[in-house]
Order: structure tokens, then sequence, then C-alpha cells
């Protein structure tokens, strides 16, 4: 068995990557044990300064990178880039401002000398996605691997490719053998490198299927995880929102990555009386991207789907929301040309029994829902098993920020604008959405050991 790369542009084969033997694992997992010894002891600091290396060689091969991801998994070029870059920016964050989250914290309440210290817990295995094959990865590496973890990585199998620039990016900037390992393991090896003692914890950005698998691995196994899921994010247009804005916004949101993201927009909630205005200008906005190869047609701003099947799977659940009563007003056809692609695509009338209200819409689908009031667009927006992102838009900022803090139930919400991860800011999820946060001082402390000290005289 191998892990195989195809070009979804074309459906031709790129190469072939053996799966690990079991033999490799075992070693594998026995350097992790040996590098967290000596990782482990250093210095916050010392700990940083491969961090920053690392962000300069992101910027330097910034071209290279975005060539992979666009092989791999069909991302335009300018937005593989800029997915380099946005990693680049979270290594030195982290370098620079990542101490503050691992600093003892005193109790001078306590009668005796106390205090909280941060303690990493050892090799953490990491399992990821294909939609942000650099991003999903760093922006988890950077944070465990400062805080004095070491990584195994476990990609997924259609961005082998990525996965071993990865790791050959990771020692070329200097870490130790063993800090971060990329080992080529299929799905059904994953639970029992849960199991192994070695691994000392677990993260997941995928599917919620494949989260409440690793969660009930990990739950057997008694080991902490972060698990990062799916969404159905909701975008409520209120009456007095900045249409031209609110469209312009929802459909950025919704073809980043070609749709292929958990945090796009994918469910438009619009109250009725602006419902027709929003919609003719989604459908502009939509109408006017142009699907292309990444590498032959780099202005395109729309590549493939990552996946064959992906790609039909989107498309059933568009045929069956028709079926069940919703209108189609773009695209909607498998297109007759080589690759895995699919058009822009814009659905109204969406009964809450369609498929594209109910499930997760991975691909370049814009969802219109009618509501009569802000209260029933709130309800809409939250009449969902997710939680992951949502935004609202309004002229009224107050009345804005109202609804994303107490209304909206979701992990990140957004007024005026597009959600979005973000170094600086926790980042994750409530419901079939997982649970445990990345990014921000939260995604520095995910995977260490809040220890309690008491110092008597």
């Amino acid at each position: 068995m191998t892990f195989r790369a195809v070009n979804p542009s074309t459906g031709e084969r790129i190469a072939d990557y053996p799966l690990a033997p079991e033999a490799e694992v075992e070693t594998a997992l026995a350097r992790a044990e040996r590098a967290f010894g000596s990782w482990s002891r250093l210095s916050v600091s010392e700990r940083g300064a491969p961090l920053r290396r690392l962000a300069a060689l992101l910027r330097e091969r910034a071209g290279r990178y975005a060539e992979r991801m666009a092989l791999e998994m069909g991302k335009p070029l300018p937005q593989g880039r800029g997915e380099a870059e946005k990693c680049a920016f979270a290594c030195e964050h982290y370098a620079k401002e990542g101490a503050r989250a691992l600093a003892d914290i005193p109790e001078p309440e306590f009668p005796q000398r106390a205090m909280v210290v941060h303690r990493p817990l050892g090799a953490v295995l990491a399992i990821m996605p294909w939609n942000f094959p650099f991003w999903q990865v760093l922006r988890f590496f950077a944070p465990t691997a400062l805080a004095g973890n070491v990584v195994i990585l476990k990609h997924a199998e259609n961005v082998p490719g990525c996965a071993e620039e990865i790791a050959a990016l990771v020692a070329d900037a200097g870490f130790p053998p063993g800090v971060f390992q990329n080992l080529r393991v299929p799905v059904e090896r994953i639970a029992g490198l849960i199991a192994r003692p070695e691994v000392r914890a677990v993260t997941i950005t995928g599917s919620t299927r494949a989260g409440r698998a690793v969660a009930a691995a990990a739950g057997g196994a008694l080991k902490p995880a972060v698990l990062e899921l799916g969404g159905s994010d909701p975008y409520v247009v209120l009456a007095d929102a900045d249409l031209d804005l609110a469209a312009r916004t929802c459909v950025t949101s919704r073809l980043i990555n070609g749709g292929q993201s958990c945090i796009a927009a994918k469910r438009f909630i619009v109250v009725e009386p602006v419902r027709e205005a929003f919609t003719e200008r989604v459908v502009a906005e939509m109408g006017a991207r142009r699907c292309g190869d990444p590498i032959a047609e780099p202005d395109a701003g729309l590549g493939p789907m990552a996946r064959e099947d992906l790609r039909d799977a989107l498309h059933e659940q568009v045929r069956r929301s028709v079926a069940a009563g919703a209108r189609l007003l773009l695209g909607g056809e498998v297109p007759r040309r080589k690759g895995w692609f699919y058009p822009p695509t814009v659905i109204d009338q969406v009964p809450e029994s369609a498929p594209v209200f109910r499930e997760e819409t991975f691909g370049p689908v814009a969802t219109i829902i009618a509501a009569r009031d802000e209260a029933h667009a709130i309800a809409l927006a939250n009449g969902t098993t997710f939680g992951l992102g949502a935004a609202v838009f309004t002229k009224d900022v107050a009345r804005g920020e109202r609804i994303a803090r107490e209304s909206l139930e979701a992990g990140c919400c957004f007024v005026n604008d597009f959600v979005r991860s973000d170094p600086r800011l926790p980042f994750g999820g409530v419901r079939d959405s997982g649970f445990g946060r990345e990014l921000g001082e939260w995604g520095v402390r995910s995977f260490v050991n809040v220890k309690t000290v008491v110092v008597g005289s």
C-alpha cells in the first residue's frame, strides 16, 4: 500500500509514497522519546530560535510550497503563497510571544510559596487534513514544540509530498532530530498509535466522524485530545447591513480554498426585507469567479476540488437539496473537462430538511436561507449540530457585537467580517465542531501539564 499524490486538475498520478513498516513506527516512537528528553530541558528562548529560522525559510520557499499545494490539492498559487506567509507569521509570533503563556503563575494568597508551572507532556500525535496542508500542521507545531513537546505527524493521504516538504523544512530550520517526524500510516493504525505509551496526547483536524473515532481512542487510553472538526458556518445578514460588503465578504469566505474549509461561510441567512437584493449581489459575485488549473491558469481564482469523491459528494448534496425544494440559481452542473472541478453554485429557497442546510458542504456552494427577522435568523443560525464559526452583518456595530457575544453558538464569531484563524486568538468550536483550542495562549498550553508547586519552609 502507498499514499498516492494525484493532480486534481488533471487526474494524473504524481507519485506514490510507501507506508511506514512496523519497524519504522517503532523507531519513530523511540526517537521521539529520546528527543523529548533533551528538547524539553531547553529554555523557551532556546526552543524559539529555530522557529524564527523556520519563518525565514517559509518566506524564502513560499513559491515552491505554493506549487506543491497546487499540484497535490488544487490550491490557487496566490493562496498557497499566502498560506506559507501565514505559517511564517505564526512561527514568529510564538517565538516572540509564546513565553508569556508558559510563565510561572504565583499564588500570593497561599500561606506557603506556591505557583503554577507548565511542563510539556511528551510526544503528541497530530492527525492533519489536506485542505490547508502547511497551515494546519505548522499552526499546531509551532506552539506545541515551543512548549517543549515533540510531534509525530500523520498527514492526509493525498498530500504526502506536502508532508515531506514540511519535514525537510523543520530539519533545515535546525530542530533536533525527533522533534518533528512525518509518519505515513493508514487510518486503520491510528487507534493503535494513540494507545502506545510513547504517545502522550493527540490532536486532529478533520470530519466529525473522524473526530469521534479519535476521541474514543484517546478517551480509552486516558490521553488529552484537541479536536477541530467540521462546520456549517452561518452568516447572518440583517436588514440594516451594508449589502455590498455583506455579499462580497460572504462570497470571499465561501470560495477561499475552493470552499474547502471548515470555517468557510456555508449558510447565508438573510432577513426577508433584503433577501432579494442580497441574492442578486451574491449571484453576480459568484458568477464572476472562474475555475482553472492553478499551474496552467494562474489567473483563475478557483482551483479544482481536491478529490473526485469529494466533488461527487458535493454534487449529490446539491441534487438532493434541489429535489427537497431548494432552487438552483447558478452552477450545479459538473463541467465536462479533465480534473475535479465544480462551478460556483448558488441555491436559495432552502428548506431546513435540505442537505445543504443540515450537512457540511465542502466546496463552492452558497446556500441562501430566508429569515423573518433577527430572532428567526439567529434560531436558523443555531439550528445545526455544528458550532465552529459564525458572522453577523449590520451597520449597528453594538447590535452586532451583542449578537456575536450572546446569541450565536460558535467558537469564533465575527461582525461585518469573515471568520478566520489567527495565531493571536484562540480557535476551535463547540458541539459537533469539537473541543479544545488551538492558537493564541490557549494553543501554547493545550499540551502541557498545569502543575501545582508548593514550597514549604
